[in-house]
C-alpha cells in the first residue's frame, strides 16, 4: 500500500536524507508505490502543503521539495492507491486549516458504508470532503471528535483529548466497517487504519494494522558537539516525559535512528511541549 513519513522536532531540521537519498527514503520506495506524493511542512505555524500525482521517483519537484524543506514538523506520503482514482484531491496529506492527515490502508467495501462513514461526521466539515477516498472521510471523523473537545485552532492543548478523539473515530468507525486486520499480510482488500496526523505543534500516530515505527532517539548523535539543543534524551530511550525528536516511518530508515515497532491498535505522539505519550489498546 502506502508510505508515510512524519517528523516533529524542538529544532528546524533538514529531512532530505529520510525523503530522498537513504538506501530505503520514501523517494526510493515509490518505485512500488507509484500513485503520488505529498509533503507537508509548518512555517511559522502554517501548513505548507505539496502534492503530485507523479511518481516521486521521477518527479523532480519531489526533490526539489525535500531539499528545500527545513522545518520542525514535516509528514510526507507515497500513494499505492486502492481506492479512488490518480489525482491531486485523492493524494495524501489532507489538509483542514492547521491540521494534516496521511493514511496507509484502506476500508474493505468502502463504498458500501461511505453514506453511513458520512453521515457520522460534522454538517459543518462535510463540504470539506472533496475527494473519493475513504482516508479523507476518516480524516474528518477524527476532526468532528475533536472539535467537540477543542478549538481545531488551538495549538496547545494537552494531549488526551486528540488521543481520545482518535479512540472515539476509529471505534465509531469500526462499528460500522468492521474490526481493521491486525495482519500486515491480511490481503490488500482488507481494512487497515494506520496513519499520522499533526497540527504542526502536536502529533499523534495510530497502527491500524499496516506497520509503523517510531523513534525518539539515536545511537550516537552525529551532531552532539554543535547542536545547542542537545540532551542526553538525544541518545536514550523514553516512554514518558520530554524527547527532542519524533520520528514516524513505515519502515525502519537506515542511520543513527533507534527504532520501535508499534503494536496494532497502539497510538503514539507527542504533544506541544514535546512530551511523549504511548497509549496501548
Amino acid at each position: 500500500m502506502c508510505r508515510i513519513f512524519g517528523f516533529r522536532s524542538v529544532i528546524q531540521s533538514q529531512v532530505h536524507r529520510s525523503l530522498v537519498t537513504a538506501d530505503n527514503a520514501l523517494q526510493s520506495q515509490s518505485q512500488f508505490h507509484p500513485d503520488g506524493w505529498g509533503v507537508s511542512y509548518y512555517i511559522m505555524g502554517t501548513p505548507h502543503v505539496v502534492k503530485s500525482t507523479e511518481t516521486a521517483m521521477n518527479d523532480h519537484i519531489f526533490k526539489k521539495v525535500s531539499g528545500v524543506v527545513s522545518s520542525q514538523t514535516v509528514l510526507a506520503h507515497i500513494r499505492n492507491s486502492t481506492l479512488g482514482s490518480n489525482t491531486i484531491l485523492n493524494t495524501h496529506p489532507f489538509q483542514y486549516g492547521h491540521w494534516v492527515f496521511a493514511h496507509n490502508g484502506n476500508i474493505k467495501d468502502f463504498n458500501k458504508y461511505r453514506t453511513s462513514l458520512i453521515d457520522k461526521i460534522s454538517p459543518n466539515l462535510r463540504p470539506f470532503i472533496l475527494g473519493e477516498t475513504d482516508s479523507e472521510i476518516i480524516f474528518y471523523s477524527i476532526l468532528s471528535k475533536l472539535e467537540k473537545k477543542i478549538a481545531l485552532d488551538d495549538k496547545n492543548f494537552v494531549f488526551a483529548p486528540l488521543a481520545e478523539s482518535v479512540r472515539e473515530a476509529l471505534d465509531e468507525v469500526c462499528q460500522i466497517v468492521g474490526d481493521f486486520c491486525h495482519e500486515d499480510k491480511c490481503g490488500e482488500d482488507e481494512t487497515y487504519l494506520t496513519f499520522v496526523m499533526t497540527n504542526g505543534s502536536a502529533m499523534i500516530s495510530h497502527q491500524g494494522g499496516k506497520s509503523l515505527y517510531y523513534s525518539t532517539h539515536k545511537s550516537l548523535c552525529p551532531d552532539r558537539d554543535s547542536c545547542t539543543s542537545f540532551a542526553p534524551v538525544c541518545e536514550m530511550a523514553a516512554k514518558t516525559g520530554a524527547i527532542n525528536h519524533m520520528i514516524f516511518s513505515s519502515e525502519e530508515l537506515k542511520g543513527d535512528n533507534i527504532w520501535n515497532k508499534m503494536k496494532p491498535g497502539e497510538i503514539v505522539g507527542v504533544d506541544s511541549k514535546m512530551q511523549i505519550h504511548c497509549l496501548k489498546t
